[in-house]
């Protein structure tokens, strides 16, 4: 009678020390990488366009020649430069950076919107978000 009340018990306990561990989370939160490309820039610099530019007018700059693209590279740095004194500072770029993802995140999330708006009454009720996104499956 012993013999089986004590090979429960080792199991029980062989049972809770194999169990995993928790995974461990990062507390710190990292932003958002400024592109998907990959970032090599001994190979090409779609990387430092899709951060600089924007995804969409780094798209549109790909389409253009090397003089237009000068061109329009000339009147966003006169946009960047703050201050106007002629330079560009690292705040100044950081900060366009931003401007520029951020501009394109809205541009995203006003996408989406429109794509589960259905009814196009500024608001996307529950069967809206499921037909959008699961079809007329559920």
């Amino acid at each position: 009678m012993l013999f089986p009340r004590l090979l429960l018990c080792l199991c029980a306990w062989a049972l809770c020390g194999s169990g995993k561990p928790t995974e461990r989370k990062e507390r710190v939160v990292r932003e958002a990488p400024l592109s998907a490309r990959e970032h090599d820039d001994a190979q090409s610099f779609d990387y430092d366009h899709d951060a600089f530019l924007g995804a969409d007018e780094a798209k549109s700059f790909d389409q253009l020649t090397p003089e237009e693209s000068k061109e329009r590279l000339g009147k966003i740095v006169g946009k960047i430069d703050e201050d106007g004194d002629g330079f560009v500072t690292v705040e100044e770029l950081k900060a366009w950076i931003k401007f520029a993802q951020k501009r394109w995140i809205y541009e995203d999330v006003e996408r989406q919107w429109k794509g589960h708006d259905l009814n196009e009454d500024g608001l996307v009720s529950w069967e809206e978000y499921k037909n959008a996104t699961y079809g007329y499956i559920l």
